[in-house]
């Protein structure tokens, strides 16, 4: 399930990409296939040793192109281990919600992206996150868990503060937000609950359902993503030359 929209965030074989926080790795494997060099760095061990297994499942199986790379390894994202400029795409998928220090990681991120390379950062959307913290306190109030709520406008203006050009941005994923209105109100960690269940199922057919169920959920997903889309993405460029200050 990518949330980053590659028709907007154009990636050419042979491209440097980071994916930042990388979790279980689902936007880092997209590159990989695409041809991309690919960095998958994340905090979590468990998670990076995790990634690097798919990694060279996917080299054995011949799921990328011939040329392609993929790494993953541990890092902290305010102090990447990477020379200025290394980088021609970054991805950072919802992880700016847990980190205290946003503006540390954008700083960071802007220094290894390339002159004109692209950045898509996605957070959890206001709204449908807001209703979450009013059902659940276990839903945040865990350790590494959410401590903010962006409105769109204020990350889309700390991505222009950080020195970078917003281009786009949408929504993405409305058929989770009442999954996890559910499961707030159910009890966060209760997935035995019915109703739980039940709308996880639909999920499960959205992903891995027959083509016409996967082609109605995908419609209403579509439909309805302006409205609840549980995540906001923003996609901006580095510019050749430093803005000056008016």
């Amino acid at each position: 399930m990518l949330t980053v929209d590659f028709s907007r965030f154009p990636l050419a074989p042979g491209d440097r990409v980071l994916d930042l926080g990388c979790g279980g790795g689902r936007h880092a494997f997209e590159c990989y296939r695409r041809g991309a060099n690919v960095v998958a760095l994340d905090q979590n061990g468990e998670e990076i040793a995790e990634v690097r297994k798919w990694f060279a499942a996917m080299e054995q199986a011949g799921e990328a192109p011939a040329g392609a790379s993929a790494t993953a390894m541990e890092g902290d994202a305010l102090n990447l281990p990477f020379d200025d400029d290394t980088f021609d795409r970054i991805i950072i998928s919802e992880v700016m919600e847990h980190i205290p220090d946003d503006k540390g990681v954008l700083a960071e991120m802007v220094r290894v992206l390339k002159p004109g390379g692209l950045l898509a950062v996605t957070v959890p959307r206001y709204l449908p996150e807001k209703i979450c913290w009013a059902l659940s306190d276990e839903y945040h109030e865990v350790e590494g868990g959410h401590i903010r709520i962006y409105k769109g406008d204020e990350l889309v203006e700390k991505v222009r503060e950080a020195g970078l050009e917003p281009y786009g941005n949408h929504h993405a994923h409305a058929l989770h937000s009442p999954y996890w209105w559910i499961k707030c109100a159910m009890g966060v960690n209760n997935d035995k609950a019915l109703p739980v269940r039940a709308y996880h199922q639909l999920l499960v057919w959205d992903i891995v359902g027959t083509p016409v169920v996967s082609t109605l959920t995908k419609a209403a997903e579509k439909a309805l993503n302006p409205v609840l889309g549980k995540s906001f993405v923003v996609y901006a460029s580095k510019p050749h030359q430093p803005r000056t200050g008016a």
